[in-house]
């Protein structure tokens, strides 16, 4: 009888390059959960999951970990093999991190508008940057550099499928396991936003598989494919609203996007997020990003329904990166004037909403 045929090539790399996903894994998967109480609403407790401080500066560090692993272990990742991702930036640049971790040759497709900082950061970990202009798809360039051999991470269509969500120190089994001595171990509210899809898809399942009573909240660009395919359920909604806010607040309805495990949306308008991410830095000391402040706007709403409702209890969401990336635009009151945003109204307000009523 023949003998029977193996396939033995690359495996030592691979297993190889899984081992060192899972070391650094260990080395850096648990994030700071920073705690707030603010005047104005007694009994209630903010809690801030510090995504930043990952290796790569963001949330998405666990998602590039979890689509390498995902290529890897399914066989479509191989040693020396070009990588290639669409991104708004931020995945882009933890994908670049893992990339050059594992010395591998990695292409960013990123629309000409994102934020100069996330590009030079790709670059500097070695990435390439291919920048497309208004009316270029970057997730169809990247299809098809991935045609053309490299490993499509393809983070739209594989972000909730990629991540364990039954634990495996996912971002929600995380949070619990950080809550667990605080006051309300089981959190009111957690609030996410709505990128790839997979960050609110993980939370969801995982409030679900604990059989827990926590709601989850997605916060919201207001007019995005998410709010609107979530109000009328339909996969078929397309953003009606643009804005500047990256990471969050996509175009149209992503795969990863599970609307049925959603219990609100919050839809925030750009001025209010940006407002939202500068009084951040007041109450926290340092700046974060964009979608930071149009989470913590929704939160702050969510506040005041359980104040009204006489409700106590805990509301946790994400800090997804730092403001120093949109030093030059988010952060930059010309580039804000020059898109006609004016958050310092809407930041005089937010510093009443959580400032102690007047005796």
């Amino acid at each position: 009888m023949p003998a029977c045929a193996e396939r033995r090539e690359g495996h030592e790399w691979v297993a190889g390059a899984v081992d060192a996903l899972h070391r650094e894994s260990a080395r850096s998967a648990d994030t700071h959960l920073l705690h707030l109480a603010l005047p104005a609403f007694p009994g209630i407790d903010f809690y801030f999951k510090d995504e930043a401080t990952h290796p790569s500066g963001s949330l998405k560090h666990r998602l590039a970990r979890s689509l390498f692993l995902y290529a890897l272990c399914n066989g479509r990742l191989e040693e020396g093999q070009a990588v290639v991702d669409a991104s708004s930036g931020s995945t882009a640049i933890s994908e670049a991190w893992f990339a050059r971790m594992l010395g591998l040759p990695f292409t960013a497709v990123m629309p000409d508008c994102t934020a100069p900082a996330k590009i030079e950061a790709v670059r500097a970990l070695g990435g390439h940057c291919e920048l497309t202009p208004p009316g270029v798809d970057p997730q169809a360039r990247a299809r098809d550099i991935g045609r053309g051999g490299a490993c499509h991470l393809d983070q739209f269509a594989l972000a909730e499928r990629a991540t364990d969500w039954r634990g495996n120190n996912n971002i929600a089994e995380s949070i619990l396991g950080q809550l667990a001595r605080e006051p309300h171990p089981e959190p009111a509210w957690i609030v996410c936003g709505a990128g790839t899809g997979g960050t609110s898809a993980t939370i969801g399942r995982y409030l679900r598989y604990r059989g827990l009573a926590t709601r989850l909240c997605v916060a919201e660009p207001t007019g995005s494919a998410f709010a609107n395919g979530w109000r009328e359920d339909d996969r078929d909604a397309v953003a009606t609203r643009p804005t500047v806010i990256e990471g969050i607040g996509r175009r149209t309805v992503e795969p990863g996007f599970l609307f049925e495990i959603v219990d609100a949306v919050v839809e925030v308008d750009d001025a209010e997020s940006v407002a939202a991410a500068w009084l951040l830095e007041e109450l926290l000391g340092r700046r974060r990003g964009g979608s930071s402040g149009t989470h913590f706007a929704a939160c702050l709403r969510l506040a005041a329904g359980m104040r009204e409702a006489g409700r106590r209890g805990a509301i946790v969401t994400l800090l997804g990166d730092l403001g120093e990336r949109y030093d030059d635009t988010l952060f930059d009151p010309s580039w804000l004037a020059a898109r006609d945003i004016d958050p310092r109204p809407r930041l005089a307000a937010l510093r009443a909403t959580v400032a102690a009523p007047a005796a």
